[in-house]
């Protein structure tokens, strides 16, 4: 299995949508294969999660994301680890022993949440509260991503027209 965590200073990125690099693991039996650090340079969320998929990516382990970019991963096929925190070669020994999900790897602001991801209906990734509980937002439908309507496009203005 291939395993990707965002890095920024031998830590997890703060956020997968903006960071600069991952480390790719291959992991087999829980012992480490190989590891190569790549530039993750696309700006455009759908070129990032392509080249993820291109890498053989199965695992993506990062800080934050936004809704549209995990959907995006999800849709992708690839199992997404969002909302940790320290240092990148500790978190990836607490994937491998599958001790990753205590509070110690949680973001700041997610220790009383305890935000974590799961597998929804149809393989979608839906944020829940550990005790199987639906978290703040809902990628399986309705609310949050993409906003529409008048003024949610860039250059319409607050009236949805040109003045």
């Amino acid at each position: 299995m291939k395993v990707a965590i965002t890095i920024w200073n031998d830590r997890i990125s703060p956020v997968f949508d903006t960071a600069g690099r991952i480390l790719v693991v291959e992991i087999e039996g829980g012992e480490e294969r190989s590891r190569q650090e790549h530039l993750l340079e696309e700006i455009y969320p759908p070129w990032r999660v392509r080249r993820l998929k291109n890498l053989g990516v199965e695992v993506l382990i990062c800080g934050a994301v936004s809704n549209p970019v995990a959907a995006l991963i999800d849709s992708a096929g690839i199992r997404l680890v969002p909302w940790v925190s320290g240092d990148a070669e500790e978190v990836l020994g607490a994937f491998r022993t599958k001790a990753l999900d205590g509070p110690r790897y949680l973001m700041p602001g997610c220790r009383g949440r305890g935000m974590r991801f799961r597998r929804g209906r149809g393989g979608r990734a839906i944020p829940y509260a550990g005790d199987g509980r639906r978290g703040a937002s809902d990628l399986s439908g309705g609310g949050g991503g993409f906003k529409k309507g008048p003024g949610s496009f860039p250059g319409k203005g607050m009236r949805g027209g040109n003045r």
